[in-house]
């Protein structure tokens, strides 16, 4: 297993020669590898590296030891309602989506409220995670994603001790993502998302800025996206812009839409099913077979419990997930 940092050059500093050469070294990491690079990275910014040696994991946590998601399908197969509601509208109606330049403003309970850009978000040290993801739709992928522990960016901005919860909040920008205007509008804008604090620091939650060793293409988040392994996959909040730590459960869209059906937590249990349909199996999407073909039993906090189980001692995760 390779790990992926960046490099200490900030992206502003790259010449085209250094750019030349990152170019370079990754191609010659994918022959060597057998890493299938269709593309050159979406921007210098993000300089990707392979070391040698293997990436340091908790136990069962960072790779789940099965067969990736075929790229294509990760990246073709998404929800992302800003650019529409069918499963291949965001990679097709995302092409005018523009992640750069961008920040994420970090404010609420904190004792130094700060606003980061991507380059100081690298800076946090990227890492490749591989996770399992599972939709509450009830398929499944499993995802080597680039990011940073969540953590390492709450760490910067000093939460107080009063702090119990982070809201996330995506960015709204109608005149490039086509799912934000006109008649109908499926949902609230902008889409919001929170978790507990202890959760956000989890060594698990991750904010990711790439996938199979590139930046996040436009329908998977980009620039940066939420990823928290042991929930439904709707929680993970895309192209983030603002987080805010507060002492009250904030809002998320899923939920204030059908709290009937989305629960705040969201955590994979496929004991408890949604109102509308069975949890306890789920479709692993990729090759090539139709929905219903790759059927397998869904694992309690999606195959995490030995990590994050803990959270909730004592809490009755049977009330709406």
């Amino acid at each position: 297993m390779r790990r992926y940092r960046p490099t200490a050059i900030p992206g502003s500093e790259i010449t085209p020669e250094a750019s030349y050469l990152q170019r370079r070294d990754i191609l010659r990491l994918g022959a060597a590898g057998g890493l299938a690079l269709a593309a050159p990275l979406a921007s210098p910014s993000l300089s990707i590296a392979a070391e040698p040696e293997p990436l340091a994991a908790a136990p069962g946590g960072y790779d789940p030891g099965e067969e990736l998601t075929p790229e294509a399908d990760a990246t073709s197969y998404n929800n992302f309602y800003e650019f529409g509601t069918g499963k291949g509208d965001p990679k097709a109606r995302s092409g005018d989506f523009n992640p750069r330049p961008w920040s994420i403003k970090v404010d609420g309970m904190v004792g130094k409220p700060a606003e980061f850009d991507l380059d100081a978000l690298m800076a946090l040290g990227l890492e490749e995670r591989t996770y399992r993801m599972r939709c509450v739709e009830a398929w499944s992928m499993v995802i080597p994603w680039i990011g940073f522990p969540l953590a390492a960016l709450l760490d910067k901005v000093e939460p107080q001790g009063s702090a119990k919860y982070v809201a996330f909040e995506t960015i709204v920008r109608a005149q490039e993502m086509p799912g934000q205007r006109g008649a109908f509008q499926p949902l609230d804008w902008p889409y919001v998302e929170g978790l507990r604090l202890d959760e956000a620091r989890h060594p698990l939650t991750i904010m990711a800025m790439g996938l199979y060793g590139k930046t996040l293409p436009n329908q998977n988040g980009a620039p940066v996206r939420l990823v928290v392994p042991w929930k439904y996959g709707f929680k993970g909040i895309k192209s983030i812009v603002r987080m805010t730590l507060t002492e009250e459960q904030p809002a998320s869209t899923w939920n204030r839409l059908a709290p009937n059906e989305y629960g705040f937590y969201a955590n994979v249990n496929p004991a408890v099913d949604h109102p509308r349909w069975s949890q306890a199996k789920e479709n692993r999407i990729g090759g090539g077979g139709f929905f219903g073909s790759n059927e397998r039993p869904t694992l309690p906090f999606n195959g995490y419990g030995d990590e994050v189980a803990s959270l909730y001692d004592g809490m009755d995760l049977t009330v709406n997930f």
